[in-house]
């Protein structure tokens, strides 16, 4: 585990200062109840009025020295907790970014989200609860115990018997603690994956009523952690009235006891009040102290939930030594190169791609197809290195890619994955996700090239229009052009579109083919299709199924040869292989 307290040295000096004001908060706070004796003493009991008001004028001074001091302190404080949790959140989400897409899925969004946001909180409030209260609580338990002490020795083991009996009760009371906090926890983390999946999946939700089983799923898991929460609320509940009871007690029987030191001239009545506050104070102390041991439980799972995450090496990762000075334009190599590539989850026995080769070439378009699960999505993913493969190699440009920066080599990449996904804020602000400085040019030509600068002029802003998060206020057809142009605009060597065409019509699907085609005529292209009609024209065709390659040739070579495309060819024509031919050459038509 990660040991966090490194993202307290950047503030090492504001921690410094903090401490440095507490110690003389509490110096001034120690200093009171021997004046209040004094003024007790002297001016009450020997009935000087001028050194009544004498003394409350030093007592008001102190009180004005104290409050500044607690107010720079808390500022420090502050600083230092909020630096804390701004670099731990940092680090987290750098650490987060470089997993791979199998590590996200191993810990899931929701925990990745609360590990972040509420855990991060938990430990900063705890910084900031050590070094308010615990280093003013040590100061003032140690300093008033002496104090005691020097008024009188007698009365001051009443008070030492009951600090250890407070000690062992709050021991107790923390140990049982510490488990139900953990599961607390882990039962917000399901609230919250529970919470997420209903708000993504709202439209699915309505379209099948069943916001009702939506809604009872929600209450019965946030019933779950509210009914736990306050199960560990009535542990903590029965700790403080203890405390209390303990504390009062020891008042009380501080005054029996005084009563007749005062009453043998051992004590006078200021000493007497004086070692009252002093009691107070340490027994204060105590239960502030037993305060921390309450919040700590919880802020060491949230430290073990972080610590979890930022221990984790990224399954992807540059090499030490890479081939980069190799890794560029050159026509003697495919652009692309699948060498016996096989491919598994590490969590899975069965293999999803098997022995699969084929090459890419500058210039060429190929197409991947196959039925549900027969690893087409896979197999582009191993491109960008997404994942990395079982067996085989998989090589851009003539190059390993797990021997280049990941970078590097997706720079040389355009990728639209399947499912279209767009950031909140404008239009050029999500393409320029492809070329950090595109101009408002190049913006307009690559939603040209993606068939979507119709909608886009109709927008009251154009390319500065505002999207939603999500992309919830444009059409699928209308998000999968824009991730076509944020692809498009940086022209890469390479593009992959993985099932992209699915949410346009045949004539805008036509007419942006035929745009990719003559636009970015020198670039490899792979594009994973469900519709037979979208890659009848390309250069080849490969046929997955099982995670095997069941035929590669070009649609006439394949209708001959290829069983399985002939079937998938049928399922989407009515059983004539010939008849989306004609709509696959609509985009000379739409000219």
């Amino acid at each position: 585990m990660k040991n966090l307290t490194i993202y307290l040295k950047p503030y090492k000096y504001y921690i410094a200062a903090a401490v440095f004001l507490i110690f003389f908060q509490c110096l001034t706070q120690l200093m009171l109840p021997g004046l209040m004796a004094k003024m007790v003493d002297v001016g009450i009991v020997g009935g000087d009025i001028d050194y009544i008001y004498k003394m409350g004028v030093y007592m008001l001074v102190l009180t004005a020295i104290c409050m500044i001091c607690s107010v720079a302190a808390g500022y420090y404080t502050a600083q230092s907790s909020a630096g804390f949790a701004k670099l731990l959140r940092r680090d987290l989400f750098e650490t987060v970014e470089s997993f791979s897409l199998e590590q996200f899925d191993k810990f899931g969004t929701s925990t990745l989200v609360t590990r972040t946001t509420n855990d991060v909180s938990q430990i900063q409030n705890v910084i900031m609860m050590l070094l308010r209260v615990v280093v003013v609580a040590s100061l003032t338990f140690v300093s008033s115990l002496i104090l005691m002490f020097y008024k009188d020795v007698t009365m001051s083991l009443v008070v030492l018997v009951v600090i250890p009996v407070l000690a062992v009760f709050v021991y107790i009371v923390s140990r049982k603690i510490m488990p139900m906090v953990k599961e607390m926890q882990n039962k917000l983390d399901g609230l919250s994956r529970i919470l997420r999946e209903r708000l993504t999946g709202v439209r699915v939700i309505r379209a099948f009523n069943k916001e009702e089983a939506a809604n009872k799923q929600y209450e019965e898991a946030n019933d779950d952690l509210m009914l736990f929460s306050l199960k560990v609320n009535r542990v903590v509940a029965f700790l403080f009235p203890g405390m209390l009871l303990l504390m009062n007690l020891t008042t009380i029987a501080v005054l029996w006891y005084g009563s007749f030191r005062i009453e043998t001239a051992h004590l006078t009545i200021g000493d007497m009040m004086a070692f009252i506050q002093y009691v107070t104070m340490i027994m204060m102390s105590v239960i502030m102290i037993s305060f921390i041991f309450i919040i700590i439980p919880r802020a060491k799972v949230s430290a073990d939930r972080i610590s979890e995450i930022l221990s984790v090496e990224p399954a992807i990762l540059d090499p030490a030594e890479t081939d980069s000075a190799a890794f560029k334009f050159d026509e003697r190599v495919p652009a692309v190169e699948f060498r016996n590539v096989s491919f598994q989850y590490n969590d899975s026995d069965a293999s999803i791609l098997k022995n699969i080769s084929f090459s890419v070439d500058r210039g060429e378009t190929i197409a991947v197809i196959g039925g549900m699960g027969s690893g087409k999505t896979s197999l582009v993913n191993l491109i960008p290195r997404f994942y990395d493969v079982s067996g085989g190699a998989v090589f851009v440009n003539g190059a390993d890619v797990r021997r280049v920066s990941q970078k590097q080599l997706r720079e040389t990449i355009g990728f639209v994955s399947q499912t279209a996904v767009l950031f909140s804020g404008t239009i050029a602000e999500n393409v320029r996700y492809g070329k950090e400085n595109a101009t408002e040019e190049e913006i307009w030509k690559a939603l040209e090239i993606a068939q979507a600068t119709d909608f886009v002029e109709n927008m009251e802003e154009g390319i500065n229009s505002y999207i939603s998060q999500g992309g919830t206020n444009v059409s699928g057809g209308q998000k999968q052009r824009l991730t076509i142009a944020r692809a498009v605009v940086g022209r890469p060597e390479i593009y992959i579109f993985d099932d992209n065409f699915s949410a346009l019509d045949y004539k805008t699907d036509a007419n942006l083919r035929h745009a990719l085609k003559t636009e970015i005529k020198d670039a490899a292209v792979i594009i994973v299709a469900q519709r037979v009609a979208t890659i009848r024209n390309v250069s080849k065709i490969i046929v997955l199924d099982g995670g095997q390659i069941a035929g590669i040739g070009t649609d006439a070579e394949l209708t001959e040869s290829c069983e399985i495309y002939r079937k998938i060819v049928e399922s989407q024509t009515g059983g004539d292989v010939h008849l989306p031919a004609n709509i696959s050459n609509s985009a000379e038509a739409a000219e």
